[in-house]
């Protein structure tokens, strides 16, 4: 990736780095959830953050020019562990595992508003199970709504991890 740069030698180097650049009504990349392990400002308008191995995070991207919106993206990523297959993705270094991919407004909308209705729960759109973002990005590529993701279920999904990890 172009111009892209890492932290200083403190950071570890197993972290899913993403870089994020912010020019209102031009070039708009923003981490949507997650939980960074590290920060760092490059310029007045970049800005790098990197997510440990197993993080779970949203990356939005939108662009325009004088015609419109030229992109209109939304990817939920796990972050991998060196070594771990990955998909390669634009400012995204190395890659990561694709839980869910959706462009065009109308999709990414409903991505937004399904991450905030699992907000509204009190639950972080990071700890929701990776099955549920692969069941909202199959719904979404075939423009059927996602189902809700509920408390129960996500009380499942963490007792399925502790006895897992």
């Amino acid at each position: 990736m172009s111009g892209f740069q890492h932290f200083p030698g403190d950071a570890p180097s197993d972290l899913t780095l993403v870089e994020l650049t912010w020019r209102e009504g031009q070039i708009e990349h923003w981490i949507r959830f997650g939980r960074p392990a590290r920060e760092r400002a490059l310029e007045r308008h970049k800005r790098i953050v990197g997510f440990a191995p197993g993080a779970v995070f949203a990356f939005l991207r939108w662009a325009s020019n004088d015609y419109g919106t030229v992109i209109s993206r939304i990817d939920i990523l796990r972050a991998i562990p060196p070594g771990a297959p990955y998909q390669t993705l634009p400012h995204v270094s190395p890659g990561g595992e694709m839980l869910l991919c959706s462009h065009g407004w109308p999709k990414v909308e409903q991505a937004l508003q399904h991450i905030d209705a699992i907000e509204a729960q009190g639950i972080h759109p990071a700890d929701v199970s990776a099955d549920h973002w692969r069941h909202v990005h199959n719904r979404l590529s075939i423009g059927q709504a996602p189902h809700r993701y509920s408390a129960a279920q996500h009380r499942a999904w963490r007792k399925r991890r502790d006895i897992l990890t």
